[in-house]
């Protein structure tokens, strides 16, 4: 799978630790930044290039980390064609995958220990199907919600 992952400077070690995991596991990563943790950063200016490289169908999915995962997920959602989702824990992980069809993960680098919590999430969310059937209809009336602004 491509993933486009980006960080500001409060993810950015997260960020390297999940690329690496998974670049081994065998994934492409495409980085948008930050580049390090030494300048604060906007994290809009981020997450919006990777969101993009997953609406314009560049990546498969995107991962953004910032402090809470917040701040990313409320940019990323507005680029059209985006289903961000926080998810800092694994049943909200799954659960964004399995009903909402989510293709941006956001996650909070101060929230989560950058080990196998972190890892699992990343992971489950990774392979958890959507479901389909009476969640697409929600899904389309969602994604509905941008052509109505």
């Amino acid at each position: 799978m491509k993933i486009a992952i980006a960080s500001d400077h409060r993810g950015f070690e997260f960020k390297q630790k999940i690329s690496g995991i998974l670049s081994q596991s065998g994934h492409t990563i495409v980085d948008f930044g930050t580049n390090n943790s030494n300048s604060s950063v906007d994290y809009p200016d981020y997450g919006s290039k990777a969101a993009k490289a997953v609406a314009q169908g560049q990546c498969d999915r995107a991962i953004l980390i910032c402090g809470t995962g917040i701040g990313m997920s409320m940019a990323a959602n507005k680029i059209k064609g985006i289903r961000a989702t926080v998810g800092n824990d694994l049943f909200s992980a799954e659960m964004s995958r399995r009903h909402n069809d989510s293709n941006v993960l956001c996650l909070g680098a101060e929230l989560i220990p950058p080990g196998s919590l972190a890892l699992k999430i990343v992971q489950l969310w990774l392979n958890t199907p959507f479901e389909g059937e009476r969640h697409a209809k929600r899904v389309a009336k969602i994604m509905e919600l941008e052509n109505n602004k």
